[in-house]
């Protein structure tokens, strides 16, 4: 069997909604970040056998096979296929995860995974209501699948996670500070060696190289977090406001996945390996615990354990899930809150649904050789219950 490498794993900076990327379709956003992982280490683009795309919302301009056009727009010969898949937030972890088995069973020498999504330009849940209404639930969905399971929004999950682990609303207003403080200071000390610039517009439309993920702020307003209304729940009655909740972002991710021997002949860096590979599924009405099996899964079947990883990035869709993982994880491994998101996560700099999985990979990849690491760990929690997991070792 061949062994699947990291090559180069790369992201755009994260635009918030209606922000410096409003105006750039997914697709284009896609062949961006698609060129650069090739550029930036002088593959041949007729080398890449495959183009795996994952996007979540997938109509609209997300439609059609986002993965194909973007291999197209990004001047990859046509004789390159690409292919779109939606695992919801964990599409491009799972996009790697595919490329990795790929060039493991020899199908592929070389592949390019990674995911888009802009929720500036293609609403969350289009694809559910066709554009036809506002987003309301899951009515649309096969009803004898809601007897089966009372599925519920991921923000009710993210505060039935909070009571079952008995956070509190200032438990999650706290890590959400704690986030940005963490971007802020990773955004200032330039540390983002996965980030592609990409030019976007500024407020009054003038053009702008974004370098940076967009929502990060430098400070916060204590006053205005405590005062905001929770999400769902009557107020006094839930913890999930937007402010501990991910931000509704755009972006894109693009992995360089090749077989060991022929990335060695080709000359090309040989950056990671991958270690385990997990997907979970879990309660579909507590939806997002499934982050906490997965971890188990994945880190045994590297054969390490928890205190071993040096980087663990943990997808924050909501507070709720990354406190409810650290109260499960700390009782086994010391030190856990540093090592998880050191450079802050999706309350901070957002979550691009699509693109995350590939992003938070490479955020993984340059953390670790920031600090002089060698094992990371990455994973997204996931709609309907389920997760993803990937462990790494970093080789330079």
């Amino acid at each position: 069997m061949n062994e699947p490498i990291i090559i180069d794993a790369v992201r755009t900076a994260y635009g918030k909604r209606r922000g410096a990327f409003r105006e750039i379709r997914p697709d284009s956003l896609l062949a961006e970040a698609v060129k650069a992982v090739i550029g930036k280490n002088g593959i041949s683009p007729a080398h890449v056998e495959d183009v795996i795309a994952g996007c979540v919302s997938q109509a609209g301009e997300q439609s059609a096979n986002v993965g194909r056009l973007a291999a197209l727009i990004a001047g990859l010969p046509s004789t390159v296929p690409g292919v779109s898949l939606n695992r919801m937030c964990g599409s491009s972890q799972q996009a790697v995860h595919f490329g990795a088995q790929a060039v493991a069973s020899g199908d592929l020498r070389y592949v390019v995974a990674g995911g888009v999504e802009s929720m500036s330009r293609v609403p969350m849940f289009l694809d559910v209501t066709l554009g036809q209404r506002e987003f309301r639930g899951f009515d649309d969905l096969n009803p004898e699948l809601l007897r089966l399971y009372p599925l519920v929004h991921q923000l009710e999950s993210a505060e039935r996670i909070a009571t079952k682990w008995g956070i509190t609303r200032d438990d999650a207003d706290s890590f959400a500070k704690e986030s940005h403080r963490r971007a802020h200071a990773a955004a200032i000390a330039g540390v983002h060696s996965e980030i592609v610039p990409i030019q976007g517009l500024d407020a009054e439309g003038n053009p702008v190289q974004l370098a940076t993920d967009e929502g990060i702020r430098s400070s916060i307003d204590e006053k205005k977090m405590a005062s905001m209304a929770p999400a769902l729940r009557p107020p006094g009655e839930g913890i999930v406001t937007a402010a501990n909740a991910s931000q509704m972002s755009d972006g894109a991710s693009a992995v360089l996945i090749g077989d060991k021997a022929s990335a060695i002949a080709d000359g090309l860096p040989v950056r990671a390996k991958f270690l385990s590979r997990v997907a979970v599924g879990s309660d579909p009405v507590m939806q997002l615990t499934g982050v906490i099996p997965a971890t188990e899964k994945a880190v045994a079947r590297a054969g390490l354990t928890l205190s071993d990883i040096d980087w663990i990035e943990i997808n924050e869709a909501f507070a709720s899930v990354v406190i409810a993982w650290l109260r499960e994880f700390s009782k086994v491994a010391p030190n856990l809150e540093e090592k998880v998101n050191p450079w802050g996560g999706a309350i901070a700099h957002g979550h691009p649904l699509g693109a995350s999985g590939g992003g938070l990979l490479a955020k993984t990849l340059s953390g670790l050789r920031s600090t002089g690491g060698t094992f990371g760990l990455q994973l997204m929690c996931i709609g309907h219950g389920m997760a993803t997991a990937t462990v790494v070792e970093r080789l330079l």
